[in-house]
């Protein structure tokens, strides 16, 4: 518990100083929150002992009293006012910072960590447990140091008065802190459990409606449930034992101040009437007994949620020091765009080797078409040389560098991908076709669409460019969504372009435009394509086949297929595919 709270006092970083200064206020605002009481019970005492000696009440003490109460109030109100001001913002701050910062992370780190990590995980861990930061975290902090801070001195103060009433109060918070223990250690066994059946949900949940159209075609929508009814289930049952095991606890808490309020009202009464303390002073102990607890009663639901926030701050530390891909990158600006590998060996999981020595050179400015069977380990060379990964063995350079001496952002500066599975982002046609190049100017983005042969369809949807597309594009056909793939390509200029199937959603009536576009896109370019239509491949300066993660032939498409092997058996095979006709 109190390793929690120091790691969150940490967390606030920069922020600490309001932090503090939020515990003072917080302090002033308990104490005018009780003072109140305490004059409007030192009041009527006074009015008794008037009514029994016979002596006139000073009636000045009346609006005294009331101005003071008035007052108190008041100043109750502008120190919570003023803590709420200085700390509630820190959380918010901090947690849009960490999003930031995890979402850099996450940029840099391997396409393998998403392999090894869920979506469901990444995404409970940014939303759901930065959640409870965001709305508790600093408020947690308040109420368990606040809380103990604000006794500490009542519990000076009632030293000072009277020593008995102080004892019974030490004693109470100790009684009730014991209890607390048992809260803190309930929550922290049981928050890791229900943080990992929150991800589960949220795997769940996302896999059921992506995979919804499939279970549907299949008429297995019950079945594809199954999978969200079990997590869901299980977060249900954690969730309830953990409130089970912190009501018991919490309860014992409670009844321990509480027992411990009538303690000191009744040791108030014994001091008044062993002589040792007059009636206003009396009564004003007995009123305050009751709320004198009161900055301590909330401190258990902060033992109860600072273990969930505990492992929030082991996840979000575990995000944060994921390995970068690129941590020892530096910026390299290229005077050339060559590409080799050399040697290069990789896996995507250890022990299960994907290509197996590859070597070969791409010169700049020349086009290279890579085939081979589906599996073979096509795309995964491209993968390479935009450092997704890293090789295992071998090297890959590119303009006479190892890609590992590259930043992440400095590498891919010089490349432009074009992917068989196009992804656009849920946001305007414009801002994806110029996400690679933000600055263009409207004239540079239309000349893009145009090239890539989608400017018409675009400028008939609702808003033209500014038309808003579903998450992924899926309120567009696979072709509109390649050719604005293409287009964010063609304006992104990039000197190196790699062509994963770029073509292979475009429909018959336009690939030849796609085609002339891709020429344009491509041209005095380094460029890499995988493809297996043969207008693509037989004009490339060189074709690398690969089999079983092996470059088995090499040359131009004359030199291959002019000699039995894989190359030739794979343009007969599409020479027959793509010469079919209806009679």
């Amino acid at each position: 518990m109190f390793r929690t709270l120091k790691r969150m006092i940490d967390w606030c970083g920069e922020w600490k100083g309001k932090l503090y200064i939020g515990f003072i206020f917080s302090f002033f605002s308990h104490l005018f929150a009780a003072m109140p009481v305490m004059v409007a019970a030192y009041t009527i005492g006074k009015l008794i002992l008037s009514w029994q000696s016979g002596e006139q009440f000073d009636k000045k003490w009346t609006w005294y009293s009331f101005l003071l109460i008035a007052g108190m109030i008041f100043f109750r109100f502008l120190f919570d006012y003023l803590r709420s001001k200085f700390q509630e913002g820190i959380s918010y701050e901090l947690v849009a910072k960490d999003r930031l910062a995890i979402g850099d992370a996450l940029k840099r780190v391997s396409l393998g960590y998403f392999q090894q990590n869920s979506t469901g995980n990444i995404l409970n861990a940014v939303t759901t447990g930065l959640n409870a930061l965001e709305t508790m975290g600093i408020r947690m902090i308040d109420n368990f140091v606040g809380g103990y801070l604000n006794f500490l001195v009542v519990f000076l103060c009632l030293l000072s008065f009277a020593p008995l009433t102080a004892m019974i109060a030490l004693a109470g918070a100790a009684a009730s802190f014991l209890f607390l223990l048992l809260v803190s250690k309930h929550s922290v066994q049981n928050a890791p459990i229900e943080v990992q059946t929150g991800q589960e949900l949220s795997e769940s949940v996302l896999e059921y409606v992506h995979g919804l159209a499939t279970a549907k075609s299949f008429g297995q929508g019950g079945a594809s449930m199954q999978a969200m009814q079990t997590a869901t289930r299980k977060n249900r049952d954690i969730k309830l034992k953990i409130e089970y095991g912190f009501t018991p606890a919490n309860c014992g808490h409670l009844l321990m101040l509480k027992l411990s309020s009538v303690a000191l009202a009744l040791g108030a009464c014994f001091l008044l009437m062993t002589g040792k303390m007059e009636l206003p002073v009396a009564l004003m102990f007995i009123f305050y007994s009751f709320s004198i607890f009161a900055s301590l009663e909330p401190v258990s639901d902060s033992a109860h949620v600072l273990g969930i926030i505990n492992t929030t701050l082991n996840q979000m530390d575990a995000l944060k020091a994921s390995n970068f891909i690129d941590a020892d990158g530096k910026k390299i600006e290229l005077s050339g765009y060559d590409i080799a590998f050399d040697g290069v060996g990789f896996g995507y999981e250890s022990g299960r080797e994907i290509l197996h020595n590859v070597t070969f050179e791409i010169p700049e400015k020349t086009t290279t078409a890579i085939v081979g069977p589906s599996g073979s380990g096509k795309s995964t060379i491209c993968n390479l040389i935009a450092r997704f990964y890293d090789v295992n063995e071998g090297k890959i350079t590119v303009g006479g560098h190892d890609v590992r001496e590259f930043t992440c952002d400095s590498l891919l500066s010089n490349i432009s991908m074009v992917f068989q599975n196009v992804y656009l982002f849920e946001d305007t046609v414009r801002n994806n076709i110029c996400f690679g190049k933000p600055d263009a100017t409207e004239a540079e983005m239309i000349a893009a669409a145009k090239k890539a042969c989608c400017h018409e369809f675009i400028m008939e949807l609702p808003d033209g460019y500014d038309t808003v597309i579903g998450a992924g594009g899926d309120t567009l056909s696979g072709g509109q969504k390649q050719r604005i793939s293409i287009a964010r390509a063609v304006l992104k200029d990039a000197p190196i372009i790699i062509l994963d199937e770029a073509t292979a959603s475009i429909d018959p009536e336009n690939e030849h435009l796609i085609q002339e576009a891709i020429s344009q896109l491509t041209k005095g370019k380094t460029i890499i394509t995988i493809a297996h239509r043969l207008a693509t491949i037989e004009h490339a300066d060189q074709i690398l086949v690969v089999d079983q993660g092996k470059i088995v032939q090499k040359g131009t498409h004359q030199e291959l297929i002019a000699i039995p092997g894989k190359y030739a058996d794979f343009i007969k095979v599409r020479e027959q595919a793509e010469g079919w006709q209806i009679k």
